[in-house]
């Protein structure tokens, strides 16, 4: 079981295998300075659908099976998938992912869903509840679109804060034991809500950065340790604005991540020449790219030890019409390379 070290903190009672994983994007993500990690990249914003939401579904389907497919697994081996999305009642995972017929737990972190989904499949496969577990989440530009913000029929107008949301998805397959050398979840934190009382829908990084600084002052207090202690600080979506609010938190509190940390969602795109204003953002961003990039890095080498935590606006658009602020939730994983394992 789980050793609890703080207040949402643990570490695992022995390293837990990352298996596999998969990552798929679309057209634009494809066009991006990150477009050598994924698996597949679809051109047809649709997937062979008709409607965008059953687009993301597919995308998501597609991803799953392929990292189903990469750990050399059937549907029937696997003991649970823990999945969500940003489309109302995480249809885009349910719709998407009936037809495995494997256990399902529908998560809603929004854009923190990655993080949220590996730190619970962790602790399953370290609890003896099963052997193989999937974390899964994806984002559609255009279901984001369509839910928080405008119709895209109405050509309105983006803020210089506003983000992008990546059309992507990324999923990985967990397991309680491994027998090959492979990446390994370590420990976690789960995140605490935090709102400082942004109001500004187009300013998700302004929103998400203290949540995604309080966890990982978190980690830093109940672990022992410091970002020097590790190869990346990786973040979710908090784009170009929130990563610098982020390191300027973490500093005040005497931790200096300016030098390692990476922020998915200002990774994904070039702002310079794909006008994505601030950066990336959705679930499928910090997912694609740690089921893509980082884990890549991990089974080379290039990265010995890092900490991901994706971060997730926990906005509702009608609340935000009544004049609410936006609450905000960062969870974490600590993850280290390559780590040999014998079946027990």
């Amino acid at each position: 079981m789980a050793n609890f070290i703080g207040q949402g903190v643990f570490r695992c009672s022995h390293p837990i295998p990352i298996l596999a994983t998969a990552a798929i994007a679309g057209e634009k993500e494809g066009q991006g300075p990150m477009s050598a990690c994924f698996d597949r990249i679809c051109s047809d914003s649709y997937f062979g659908q008709t409607t965008w939401e059953q687009a993301e579904g597919a995308l998501q389907r597609e991803t799953v099976s392929l990292a189903i497919e990469k750990a050399g697994l059937q549907p029937e081996q696997l003991d649970g998938i823990l999945a969500g999305d940003l489309v109302n009642q995480c249809t885009s995972s349910s719709y998407g992912l009936r037809g495995l017929e494997v256990p399902f737990l529908g998560i809603y972190g929004a854009c923190s869903t990655m993080s949220e989904g590996l730190l619970l499949a962790s602790l399953l496969a370290d609890s003896g509840a099963g052997r193989h577990f999937i974390a899964a989440t994806s984002s559609h530009f255009s279901t984001a679109e369509r839910q928080f913000r405008f119709p895209l029929s109405y050509g309105a107008q983006r803020t210089p804060t506003a983000q992008w949301t990546c059309t992507a998805s990324g999923a990985a397959v967990l397991a309680a034991t491994a027998e090959t050398e492979t990446p390994c979840i370590t420990g976690g934190c789960i995140g605490r809500i935090q709102d400082l009382g942004v109001t500004d829908a187009n300013n998700m990084g302004a929103a998400m950065a203290p949540a995604a600084a309080d966890t990982y002052i978190r980690w830093f207090q109940a672990s022992g340790t410091s970002p020097a202690d590790y190869d990346a600080i990786v973040t979710g979506d908090l784009g170009i604005i929130g990563s610098n609010l982020f390191c300027d938190l973490l500093m005040k509190q005497g931790y200096d991540a300016a030098g390692i940390h990476q922020d998915c969602g200002a990774k994904m795109f070039d702002p310079e020449t794909q006008d994505t204003h601030a950066g990336g953002s959705g679930c499928g961003c910090a997912g694609s790219l740690f089921c893509g990039h980082f884990y890549r890095q991990l089974e080379t080498g290039t990265v010995r030890r890092m900490l991901f935590a994706a971060t997730g606006a926990l906005l509702s658009p009608m609340l935000i019409q009544q004049g609410e602020s936006i609450p905000s939730i960062s969870h974490l994983v600590e993850v280290q390379g390559v780590v040999s394992r014998e079946t027990t």
